[in-house]
This record gives C-alpha cells, sequence and structure tokens, in this order.
C-alpha cells in the first residue's frame, strides 16, 4: 500500500512542505539532536519525500515544460532547479534552508539535496524530459564562451584547476591541483567543463589530450599524478555538491568528452567532437579512474596503476558501474568495485584499461605520436559511431536517473560521514 493512494494536488503538497519544514526548524539543529529527535526528523523527511515522489511520478512532464517553455529553453541543472522552486512551491525544499545548510559540515546537514535528487530522477527518467535536460547539459557554458575568443588568439590559458595548451593542433588540458594531487572539487569540475568546451570549440583544436602536471606533494614533488579522485577533506567540509559536483561532472564535461559539447550550427550533427586522450602518470584513483572510460585512448607510465575505491568510500563511483565491465568484464569490474582491486599497468588486466602502457621517460614521446595518429577525420567519425553503439544515449539517462537518487542517499548515510572523517583523518586527500 503507498503512503498516497490518491495523486495528490499541488496545493496538498506545497501545504505538507511548509509544514514539514516548520517542524524541522522547531527541532535542533542536526548536529545537536538526539535519537527521539532524529527518528521525528527521519519520519517528516519520509513522509514528504514520499509525497513528492508520488507527485512527479505524474507530473513531472508538465512542471519541465512549462520551465522549459516546451523544451524551447536549455536549462541546466541549477537554473532548472531554480526555476522550479519558484514556479512550483513543494516540489523542492525552500531556498533559505539551503541557506541555513551552508557552511555546516556534511555530517551535520539536513540532506536537502536529497529532495533534490528525487525530482531529477523523475525528470531523466522521462523520455521527453530526460533527453532535453542532458542536451541542454551538453551546450557549452557563458564561462566557456567568455574566454573562447582569448584562447583561439593566444592558444595558451590558465585556470585554477586546468592549464590549456595549443600546438600543431593538439590542445593539453593539464591538470595543476598541485596542492591536492588533482583531487576533484566544485572548482576543478567548473574548470574541466570550461576547458573541455574550449578545446571542442576551437577550430584549429584537431585533438585533446588530458594528463597531471607536476606535484608539489613531498611524496610526489616534482612528479605527475593524473588524479586522487573526489576530495574527501571538501565532502567531509560539506563542501561537495550533489548538483555542482556530482551531476554537473557526469552530465557535463565528462558527457562532453565522450558526445561533444552542443552547438546546432551545422545541420551534419548537433554537437561538435572531437578525439581525446588520456596520460596516466602515477595513479588514476576513483573520479580520475572513471574518467579513463570516456577516452578514446589511454597511455599509461609503467609505474602507475588504476583504482576505485567505492566500497571503502561507501559512494557509488559515477558511471564506472555503467562502463567499467564493457573494458574488464562482470568478474573482474566487481573485483575492482566491490572489493578494491588495483589493476598495475604491468598487470595483465591492464590492457584491458590501457591501450599502451610505457616506461615513464617515453610518456611524451608517445603521447605526441598518439595524438598525431587521432588526428585524422575518419576517427573522429568512427568514435562517434562507437560511442553510439556502446553507449546509447537512453541507457546512459536511465543509469544518471537512478545514480542522482542513489548517490544523494549514499552522500547522506552515516557509514560514509564515519568513512570521509576517517579519510580524512588518515590524509588520502592531502
Amino acid at each position: 500500500m503507498t503512503l498516497f493512494p490518491d495523486l495528490p494536488s499541488l496545493s496538498t503538497l506545497s501545504a505538507l512542505a511548509r509544514t514539514s519544514e516548520q517542524q524541522l526548524l522547531s527541532l535542533p539543529e542536526p548536529a545537536d539532536r538526539g535519537p527521539d529527535d532524529r527518528a521525528t526528523a527521519a519520519a517528516i523527511h519520509q513522509t514528504l519525500r514520499a509525497a513528492r515522489s508520488h507527485y512527479l511520478s505524474s507530473h513531472v512532464d508538465t512542471i519541465y515544460n512549462a520551465v522549459t517553455d516546451n523544451h524551447r529553453l536549455p536549462l541546466r541543472l541549477p537554473d532548472l532547479l531554480e526555476s522550479i522552486t519558484t514556479a512550483y512551491p513543494g516540489i523542492l525544499p525552500s531556498p533559505h534552508l539551503f541557506t541555513l545548510e551552508s557552511g555546516r559540515v556534511q555530517a551535520d546537514k539536513e540532506g536537502f539535496e536529497i529532495d533534490q535528487a528525487i525530482l531529477l530522477r523523475a525528470v531523466l527518467r522521462s523520455p521527453t524530459s530526460g533527453p532535453h535536460l542532458l542536451e541542454s547539459m551538453l551546450r557549452p557554458t557563458p564561462r566557456s564562451l567568455s574566454l573562447l575568443d582569448t584562447f583561439q588568439a593566444t592558444g595558451d590559458l590558465r585556470l585554477h584547476s586546468v592549464h590549456l595548451s595549443r600546438q600543431d593542433g593538439i590542445t593539453h588540458l593539464t591538470l595543476i591541483r598541485e596542492d591536492c594531487l588533482n583531487a576533484e572539487d566544485c572548482q576543478q569540475v567548473d574548470d574541466m567543463e570550461t576547458a573541455v568546451d574550449l578545446a571542442l570549440l576551437d577550430p584549429t583544436t584537431h585533438v585533446a589530450a588530458v594528463r597531471g602536471g607536476h606535484m608539489t606533494h613531498p611524496r610526489y614533488k616534482n612528479k605527475r599524478v593524473f588524479s586522487s579522485g573526489i576530495n574527501l577533506k571538501r565532502l567531509h567540509a560539506g563542501d561537495i555538491s550533489l548538483v555542482d559536483f556530482l551531476l554537473r561532472r557526469e552530465l557535463g564535461y565528462i558527457s562532453k568528452i565522450l558526445r561533444g559539447t552542443t552547438t546546432d550550427t551545422d545541420w551534419r550533427s548537433p554537437t561538435v567532437e572531437k578525439p581525446w586522450l588520456a596520460a596516466v602518470d602515477t595513479f588514476a584513483i576513483g573520479g580520475g579512474a572513471q574518467l579513463l572510460h570516456t577516452f578514446d585512448r589511454v597511455i599509461a607510465a609503467s609505474d602507475s596503476y588504476y583504482c576505485l575505491p567505492a566500497a571503502q568510500e561507501g559512494i557509488v563511483p559515477g558511471m564506472a558501474n555503467l562502463r567499467l565491465t564493457r573494458s574488464v568484464g562482470a568478474r573482474v569490474a566487481r573485483q575492482i568495485l566491490l572489493w578494491g582491486r588495483t589493476i598495475h599497468a604491468t598487470d595483465p588486466e591492464a590492457s584491458l584499461l590501457f591501450d599502451e602502457v610505457v616506461p615513464p621517460d617515453h610518456m611524451d614521446t608517445t603521447v605526441a605520436e598518439a595524438a598525431n595518429r587521432l588526428d585524422n577525420a575518419a576517427v573522429l567519425t568512427n568514435r562517434k559511431m562507437l560511442n553510439l553503439a556502446e553507449e546509447p544515449q537512453d541507457t546512459f539517462r536511465h543509469y544518471a536517473a537512478e545514480f542522482a537518487l542513489q548517490q544523494a542517499l549514499r552522500i547522506y548515510s552515516q557509514d560514509v560521514l564515519t568513512k570521509v572523517s576517517r579519510f580524512t583523518t588518515a590524509g588520502r586527500n592531502p
């Protein structure tokens, strides 16, 4: 039996949301709640979230069509949520609740991002609204467009997390977060989407290559590092956003590497695409490992390794659960995802993840040779068709819908909060 055998009206849902928010605000702050208060809060959330989910199951397309003017407006995630909050009170938590949450560590938050995830799951599940949202997320960002003329003129641009440098038709995106071994946070996601847009939109860029820069960390001083994954210290501090990091990362720059960026300027294709290669030095952990599954060629130094510590951290490793099995098969994928197995570049299974494994001092030459070989019109067309065959948009959309909710639940789960606190104390992300 459902909690709402009859579909609630919007006015009923709005009234329930107002009452629920007042009840939550009457309780002590999350960090100060005892067992009884926590049980009360959980019951309030359960009732309201069930009502929201039930309402959206029938009305999500009506809502989405209204705020996007029947798909004429390509709203990105934050704009979509803001528009729905304004036009349909009660569908999402009130803005002032998120203001109250700002500055709190993750363990001391109420978890209103879960309510955002309920909406986004419904949108992405829809066979009409979902594709439109995915296409909207492929559009260049305003920041990218504002920097395009500068990059086209100079072929060189340094952002906080990424350095772009174009030479002979190859644009190199070098990850330069020396302070944290290229661990990912909201700033890095914003910079990476900007960099990916610029590489795709720049007409003189034929191929793009991603590689980690030289680190200043004592353990890896002057060594290149690809990525240490999600910045667990930022997650613990409450600075890893569901919308601006976890979902924007997957629906934004990573999808653009795979599918291109939307321009609507050419009848032959609505997107601009380029071949992409990755060069892995030292390690690709977590998000860095996930990223590799979208590249057309991956080159690894012989002393590097690949690791997806999902089970240890307790969160979902992005789209790896969707893509990893295609690369290594079901058994090895489970060993990596569920058991924390590390694949070293010299392991036999490494050939399923890396196209070439070379000595560290051969990386520069090998990357240059691979980039030149990818600079081929036939490569561009065939990679488009390969990606279409391997991961149709509907497959990605269905996965992303469930990922939105499951990841939101995970980042507010007690086991994750405990593990993240332990990881940050141990210093996995410097």
